[in-house]
């Protein structure tokens, strides 16, 4: 039997599972464009990082600064009676679900990141023979690193174009249900923005109901979208399948969500956790241990936040005149669509004669711009990257410089096919 702990050259305990971690996207883009040097004539614009950019709404502000009082308390990881509320209402009214008891159903966290790595280790049980953490591919790669480190393999379903990237669930093959502990879902989706349809959610309920495994659903980009209809929640699949209710409400179901996009405080690092209470008992009895509580002053301002909805309209507002201006002139040079929701767009890069690596670096090198190589947001899964020959771009500035990126993405593109 494998030990748990091995000492390294220099004598020193490590935890194997650590060998399996990937470098980070963006060390990989560091390292791609090392020895690059931009052209000068051009001011540098990111499209690489999916850090919102839009100012943070002043009332938010005003809400964190008028509690600093709260600095001379230690929170609880609870949270506060008032902020549970506040995220229980919101997703009351934002799904059309019955209310949540904000006791055992809510759970505040410090960004939906530590709570999608923590949850692995809360609900796999390596003991068991060869456990699964089923994700997307391409993917947010904390779902991996949280497999690897829980003891746990990463086992990836693509993403399909033909299915508008949604990943084909019903093509896992049997046997492999029952090693899964956990599920990794995120809809809309990174980077591919993605949803997934009522039809999507009942099979894996099912699935789910049968072999027992918790259901993850990652929706932090779920107040982003391009149509008039916002996309489905877990939850409220949950409840128009008749799943909220009973003695285990939203069975082997629990819910990420974060105002980091919503409402442009990546900063305050605030999201929740809501769901199976179940679930959200043993999440509370490991995160007591392992997870930071959230601040006082950032719980006043996040309940500032999740209790308005005239800011999020107007974020939401300026990513469509983006997108709106953005996609038709990219659409001349590559193969991109207005994808679902979410503030990436999804691109083919094949029309340029070059990789998805290739794109990236000589972009970076004539015209200044980042942009994500698609093969870094995925792995090779069932004989093929379903990110390669792509590349992500997150349209997070102000519109002015997401369509000067777009200009110049265009004028490099021409520029190749004429040379």
């Amino acid at each position: 039997m494998t030990p748990f702990l091995r000492f390294d050259n220099s004598g020193t305990a490590v935890n194997p599972h650590l060998d399996k971690l990937h470098p980070y996207p963006f060390e990989k883009l560091r390292q791609l464009f090392a020895g690059a040097t931009p052209n000068p004539d051009y001011a540098p614009i990111s499209l690489g990082i999916g850090e919102p950019k839009h100012p943070t709404p002043a009332f938010i502000q005003k809400a964190l600064m008028h509690s600093v009082q709260g600095l001379a308390s230690y929170p609880s990881t609870l949270g506060s009676d008032a902020l549970r509320a506040a995220i229980g209402s919101w997703i009351e009214h934002r799904y059309g679900v019955p209310p949540l008891d904000p006791a055992t159903q809510v759970l505040p966290v410090n960004g939906s990141r530590e709570a999608l790595f923590g949850i692995a280790h809360c609900v796999v049980d390596a003991a068991q023979p060869a456990p699964l953490v089923m994700c997307p591919n391409p993917f947010y790669q904390i779902y991996e690193g949280a497999a690897f480190l829980a003891g746990a393999e990463p086992y990836f379903v693509n993403s399909e174009p033909g299915r508008n990237f949604a990943c084909d669930y019903a093509s896992v093959p049997p046997e492999v249900w029952p090693r899964v502990q956990l599920l990794y879902l995120c809809s809309p989706g990174n980077p591919t923005g993605a949803t997934l349809a009522l039809d999507d959610w009942k099979q894996l309920f099912a699935q789910a109901d049968e072999h027992g495994f918790v259901i993850a659903a990652d929706e932090c980009y779920s107040e982003i979208y391009h149509g008039s209809v916002a996309p489905l929640g877990a939850l409220e699949a949950a409840h128009q399948l008749g799943r909220s209710g009973g003695d285990r409400p939203y069975a082997n179901l629990i819910v990420f969500s974060s105002l980091s996009k919503r409402s442009n405080v990546p900063g305050m690092r605030s999201g929740f956790v809501a769901g199976d209470p179940a679930v959200i008992k043993k999440f509370l009895q490991y995160r007591t241990y392992c997870g930071g509580a959230m601040s006082p002053p950032v719980q006043a301002a996040s309940i500032a936040a999740w209790s308005d909805e005239a800011h999020v309209q107007e974020n939401r507002a300026k990513y469509r005149e983006k997108f709106n201006l953005v996609t038709p002139m990219l659409k001349k040079v590559m193969d991109v669509e207005l994808p679902d929701a979410g503030f990436y767009l999804w691109a083919d890069v094949r029309r340029s004669g070059l990789t998805d690596t290739e794109f990236a670096r000589r972009l970076y090198v004539d015209y200044n711009v980042t942009v994500l190589p698609g093969s870094y947001l995925a792995r090779e899964a069932h004989g093929i990257n379903p990110g390669q020959n792509r590349i992500r771009m997150a349209l997070v500035a102000e519109v002015d410089e997401g369509v000067e990126a777009a200009q110049r993405i265009v004028q490099f593109c021409t520029a190749l096919n004429q040379s």
